[in-house]
């Protein structure tokens, strides 16, 4: 790289607007929406989409409600001109929907895209043609009257075409190449002449398409460009103004934003950020990002896993694991901080569940695009001891206490190190079995037990199983756990105490199961037993029973 790039990088013009309106104004409803994944996409791929998946990828964008859909250059290639009159003699287009092809304003190419829209009911005709300083003089050789000539003898072909064919609704949009750079009095000088040629009215509205399509500046600037454009616009009814930003900068749905706050209210782009080079606007992400605000955006993406193997099927191309709302990885947290604040926030909205959305790291609710919450918290040697208490409460109901939390962590902790991977909810539920009782075979079970109380207290006497023999035992104490605490410590020579003791049931249901959370204490050290049963009673007595075998099998202290 260069030490100093500016003479080979010459900083991209940037207007003077003395008063600008639009860092002021907020978004309050979404844009009409136009997906081009059909052609603009399309034709960035290394191998283009076939008939079928063409089929597929329309029909699931209709799904998602895009009333707008750019489906084909019919004069690009036999395929597109094909697969646009099997939409329409096929009448795969459903009556709210509106189909786009796209055309060079060159008389032959317009003419094979008019002859693929015929019989259609609704139509929208997307002319352009090149304007910006960079093209005109290197690519084209043409001067700017030239190119306003070329762009009214397209606007003028069209024109002459939809009204011999009235039977069809027609729309024209136009599009500036590259509008981002094209100086903005020409820009406007040459919509204007569109303006005038075409005379939009409510049977033949107009589109003007501003494009970005090479980014070669910050978000704000383009912002501005849209605003003084839109504030010296002779005509505006009829007229919409739509933006088609790339992505070069890697900030293409923040221009679409900012455009939109400075007046336009079209955006055509695709799912995921398909496109030439770093890809287009990114539909997706720039709805759900209205979405998380509040505002509806007349997408559904509630499938969106789903859409996601449709699109990367079609594409030939991965949606990456961190890609804003869709990827694999973006609801999920390794951190223990991380998610120790997502566990208290669901906790939080649990005992809510009326009150807003307020979830520490989550912007969106992961049901709401159709993902479940088993992977919002994955474990592996960052995590602490939230990560595994979560990923036990969502697949397997038990609430740990603090206490048992900590000390699992540290469990968990240490089989995550010595693999240096994720630990996989079903590893992380045979650890937990493995130590602390709930294995089975357990090496003690309890059989049977009968209680009585007196004046001293309560009397126990209980039956075990270890290893298929049966043994009494008694024992007295306030209740049943330092009863059978005081029978295992006489008959084994432990001196074990009970230290916290934590019980609840699995599920709502009367005859749920329930578990049981005992720690005890031997000197200094501790040890942890859970126990689970049909009977809350023989939950506490499996624990404390689970915590002796524990200490039989020279496992204890830990």
């Amino acid at each position: 790289m260069l030490a100093d790039p500016s003479r080979k990088y010459p900083r991209a013009d940037v207007l003077s607007l003395a008063e600008r309106n639009w860092p002021a104004n907020t978004l309050s409803q979404a844009p009409r929406w136009c997906s081009t994944d059909l052609r603009d996409g399309n034709q960035a791929l290394v191998n283009p989409m076939n008939r079928e998946q063409k089929m597929r990828l329309f029909e699931r964008l209709v799904q998602c409600g895009f009333k707008e859909i750019e489906v084909a250059f019919p004069a690009a290639s036999n395929t597109d001109f094909t697969f646009v009159r099997e939409l329409i003699e096929q009448k795969h287009v459903p009556e709210d929907v509106w189909i786009q092809v796209i055309t060079q304003s060159r008389p032959d190419l317009i003419e094979r895209t008019l002859a693929a829209l015929q019989g259609a009911p609704r139509a929208i005709v997307h002319l352009y043609n090149a304007t910006a300083p960079l093209f005109r003089e290197l690519v084209f050789r043409q001067d700017k009257a030239a190119t306003i000539a070329l762009a009214v003898r397209g606007v003028t072909q069209i024109r002459d075409h939809c009204d011999t064919h009235s039977h069809t609704d027609w729309v024209l949009e136009y599009s500036p190449e590259t509008f981002c750079f094209t100086e903005p009095e020409f820009a406007l000088a040459i919509c204007t002449e569109v303006i005038e040629t075409w005379q939009p009215s409510d049977a033949r509205p107009l589109i003007l398409n501003l494009p970005a399509t090479v980014e070669v500046n910050t978000p704000n600037v383009y912002a501005d460009q849209i605003e003084w454009f839109v504030s010296r616009l002779p005509v505006t009814e009829h007229v919409t103004i739509s933006v088609h930003p790339h992505n070069d900068r890697g900030t293409g749905v923040a221009c679409a934003e900012l455009a939109m706050l400075a007046g336009a209210t079209r955006v055509e782009g695709c799912l995921f950020g398909n496109g030439e080079r770093t890809g287009n606007v990114d539909l997706v992400t720039l709805a759900l990002n209205l979405y998380t605000q509040g505002i509806s955006p007349g997408l559904d993406f509630s499938g969106l896993r789903e859409l996601v193997a449709l699109v990367e099927e079609c594409n030939g191309l991965p949606v990456h694991p961190r890609h804003p709302y869709a990827g694999e990885l973006v609801f999920t947290a390794f951190s223990g901080s991380h998610q120790d604040a997502i566990r208290k926030g669901f906790a939080e909205q649990a005992r809510h569940p009326d009150a807003p959305w307020r979830i520490p790291y989550l912007p969106l609710d992961p049901a709401d695009v159709g993902c479940d919450y088993q992977a919002v918290i994955r474990v592996n040697s960052q995590s602490g001891k939230s990560g595994a208490a979560w990923l036990l409460e969502q697949n397997h109901g038990l609430q740990l206490p603090r206490r048992l939390q900590q000390h699992f962590s540290r469990r968990v902790q240490e089989a995550t190190d010595i693999t240096g991977k994720e630990l996989p909810v079903a590893e992380i539920w045979a650890l937990f079995r493995q130590e602390y009782g709930l294995t089975e075979p357990a090496r003690l079970t309890l059989v049977d037990y009968a209680s009585e109380s007196g004046d001293n207290g309560l009397t126990l006497r209980a039956k075990i199983n270890t290893n298929g023999e049966h043994i009494s035992l008694q024992g007295h104490g306030n209740g049943l756990l330092s009863a059978m605490m005081d029978a295992i410590n006489h008959h084994y020579g432990l001196s074990l105490d009970i230290v916290d003791y934590h019980e609840h049931t699995l599920g709502q249901a009367s005859r749920s199961k329930a578990v049981a959370y005992l720690e005890c204490r031997h000197g200094e050290l501790s040890r942890h037993g859970v126990g689970i049963d049909t009977d809350s009673a023989r939950a506490g007595l499996q624990a404390v029973i689970n915590i002796t075998g524990a200490a039989l099998a020279d496992q204890f202290p830990r």
